[in-house]
């Protein structure tokens, strides 16, 4: 066995104190430190979030669903409509969506009442989910025969608040411009678009700004694109700080000032069946995603303030 004899002139005190990781780490600290004071009101109207980017793999459902579990947390009443056939919102939230659930298919085809298809997370009793199936890969052709195609969720989901006070709606859409995302962008108030921090960011944004303006024109003259959250985000690299300054310079008042950072907690929290918020909460995506969150919500006090 070996004894290793601690000089008594050497001192570990500050020992790291001034390292990056140590730095990070206080930074972190602080930022829970913040989280825990802060204070929110949803008093104004329902906002309704369509979560789109036609770009696969930005972070779009992590987005959707971190977001809505936040706001929860905040004490919102958050309702999520998960849209994309792959029904990813619907596992991260632990929401059962087999073949024989009643889902948002049903809404949408079988003219169910959404009220009739939403289940609340285990996470929080102020977050629920209308669930996606299977069955939602072929609505996109059974949309095509229905009246009134374009309309059917919003329909649906004004039924639903009408009886249901709710302060947060968010959809999240499938990776393309489909009737399914169509129905969304009719359905919602605001747009909300995450951007990978990386080089093809901004590649298809155009095209997907253009949409939003067709569906401006001639569906939804009320649709904002009101919020850009930049994802995926390393620090370590000049190119994702590029990439934040050009979308920043591009789009100054609709991205948060909250960056989402690379994160192993974010990634392995849907195979638990959770949101980073509920898995790790403490962990550095989760403040992200609450801080995020906050901002959000901020700015809706804000814009209340202003109209009255």
């Amino acid at each position: 066995m070996f004894h290793v004899k601690q000089s008594p002139n050497t001192s570990t005190a500050g020992y790291g104190a001034d390292t990056p990781l140590a730095r990070e780490l206080a930074d972190l600290t602080a930022r829970r430190r913040a989280l825990e004071g802060v204070s929110v009101r949803f008093d104004g109207p329902t906002r309704v979030f369509t979560i789109s980017n036609q770009k696969g793999g930005v972070g779009k459902t992590t987005t959707a669903v971190n977001i809505a579990s936040a706001m929860a947390e905040l004490g919102g009443q958050v309702l999520v409509i998960d849209l994309d056939p792959q029904g990813n919102a619907s596992t991260a939230l632990g929401v059962p969506h087999t073949a024989d659930v009643p889902s948002i298919y049903d809404v949408l085809i079988g003219d169910v009442p959404l009220a009739e298809v939403i289940q609340t997370s285990p996470e929080s009793p102020n977050l629920r989910c209308a669930p996606s199936t299977i069955h939602l890969a072929g609505a996109e052709i059974e949309l095509v025969s229905q009246v009134a195609r374009e309309h059917r969720l919003r329909t649906a989901l004004n039924d639903y608040l009408d009886t249901h006070p709710t302060d947060v709606v968010i959809i999240d859409c499938p990776p393309s411009l489909g009737l399914l995302t169509i129905n969304a962008f009719t359905a919602a108030t605001e747009v909300m678009i995450p951007i990978q921090c990386e080089y093809y960011a901004l590649e298809g944004l155009s095209q997907l700004l253009g949409n939003i303006r067709m569906i401006q024109k001639h569906l939804n003259p009320s649709l904002l694109m009101s919020t850009i959250l930049l994802t995926m985000f390393d620090g370590r690299t000049r190119l994702a700080q590029q990439v934040a300054e050009e979308v920043r310079g591009h789009f100054p008042h609709e991205v948060l000032d909250t960056v989402i950072p690379r994160s192993v907690r974010v990634s392995e929290a849907p195979s638990f069946g959770q949101t980073v918020i509920a898995y790790d909460g403490q962990s550095v995506g989760a403040v992200a995603y609450r801080e995020a969150a906050v901002e959000i919500a901020g700015r809706a006090m804000t814009d209340n303030e202003k109209g009255h």
